[in-house]
């Protein structure tokens, strides 16, 4: 539920009935009888934050209904946050910055946009929705996302890689940030943009490297790990130095069995909630399930995220299956559904 503060100035702008229309909410652009700036919110956004707000806001200033309802949150220790944007000569101003310096005392969440054509831009809208969530269901719960694909060198210019743009771990690490957790990616090879929101994102293409980063970070007492990495099952053990020269004929490459990540972690991971995935083809679906739960017994897993490759995209077909570690299983018709699943895993085993 939004209700929406509009500012004679923003007033000039867009019109209220604009913003009810789209917000399907209250709109608010003057002193009433009813006080509705001092309604129970669960947080108030302020963007675009003007200098002129943030100053008033800082001093105390009451000269509209906006105010009225910082001031009041700030009263409550409800969450605040403002986006600001001017000009970059407004923004290096020193006084612009004193003014956001006592924001942040305050306890305010200060948003600021990249610097484009002279000025401090607002940010796109998923950004703000993912930062705002995040201030307001902010938790202690730490989580480890592995997500993309790895590789193995065959020499210093090409390598063995198997197949993940690293969009499903991104969307699931971002929908666990909204919802107020910290969250650290360890990422292979990705083909898509990395989420601004996510800041901390340590790349680790090599399956060996990945999983040394792990181990490290099982130091940090980690409350959850989602390993949605599409790791190889077989490395290349002695790459070669330099180039292999063109023109040589066959090559016989030795493979090996790499390690699996999520059965040498199960030790120092023990008291986490662990969440794996599965990938398979060309069995039925009481076989995939069957083969998720021997994965959640074999590696101490607390769920694990079941799929068929000849299911994944198609029309009709499910995102796959939620395998617990009794053995039951929950179909998950859409990306969504799989991580509503994963967040509900998590809130049920902390």
């Amino acid at each position: 539920e939004v209700s929406v503060i509009m500012t004679p100035s923003a007033q000039e702008i867009i019109t209220p009935m604009a913003v009810r229309w789209a917000s399907q909410g209250e709109v608010i652009t003057d002193w009433d009888g009813d006080l509705s700036g001092l309604s129970g919110f669960d947080a108030v956004l302020v963007t675009p934050a003007t200098r002129n707000i943030i100053a008033s806001f800082v001093h105390g200033l009451m000269n509209g209904p906006l105010l009225m309802a910082l001031s009041a949150a700030r009263g409550r220790g409800c969450p605040i946050m403002m986006v600001p944007s001017m000009h970059n000569d407004l923004a290096h101003d020193p006084v612009t910055e004193d003014l956001v310096v006592q924001c942040v005392k305050s306890g305010v969440k200060v948003l600021w946009g990249a610097e484009e054509e002279g000025k401090r831009k607002t940010p796109n809208h998923e950004e703000i929705v993912a930062r705002l969530g995040n201030l307001v269901n902010n938790n202690s719960t730490s989580v480890v996302i592995t997500l993309g694909a790895t590789r193995t060198a065959i020499d210093d210019i090409r390598y063995v890689q198997n197949t993940s743009s690293g969009y499903t771990g991104y969307m699931i690490a971002s929908e666990l940030y909204r919802h107020g957790m910290d969250i650290t990616c360890v990422s292979g090879v990705t083909t898509i943009d990395k989420p601004s929101w996510l800041s901390l994102d340590i790349e680790c293409p090599d399956p060996d490297d990945m999983l040394e980063e792990l181990k490290a970070l099982t130091k940090d007492n980690i409350d959850v790990w989602i390993h949605s990495a599409a790791v190889l099952d077989y490395v290349i053990p002695d790459p070669v130095e330099g180039k292999i020269a063109s023109l040589q004929g066959d090559l016989d490459i030795q493979l090996k069995e790499g390690a699996k990540h999520i059965t040498e972690l199960r030790e120092s991971c023990n008291g986490a909630v662990r969440i794996g995935f599965k990938l398979e083809s060309g069995i039925k679906q009481k076989d995939l399930v069957h083969r998720a739960h021997a994965q959640i017994q074999s590696a101490g897993m607390t769920a694990t995220i079941a799929n068929r490759m000849e299911d994944y995209g198609k029309e009709g077909k499910p995102r796959g299956w939620l395998v617990d570690s009794h053995g039951a299983h929950f179909i998950l018709e859409t990306e969504q559904d799989m991580c509503n699943a994963i967040r509900s895993v998590i809130e049920n085993n902390r």
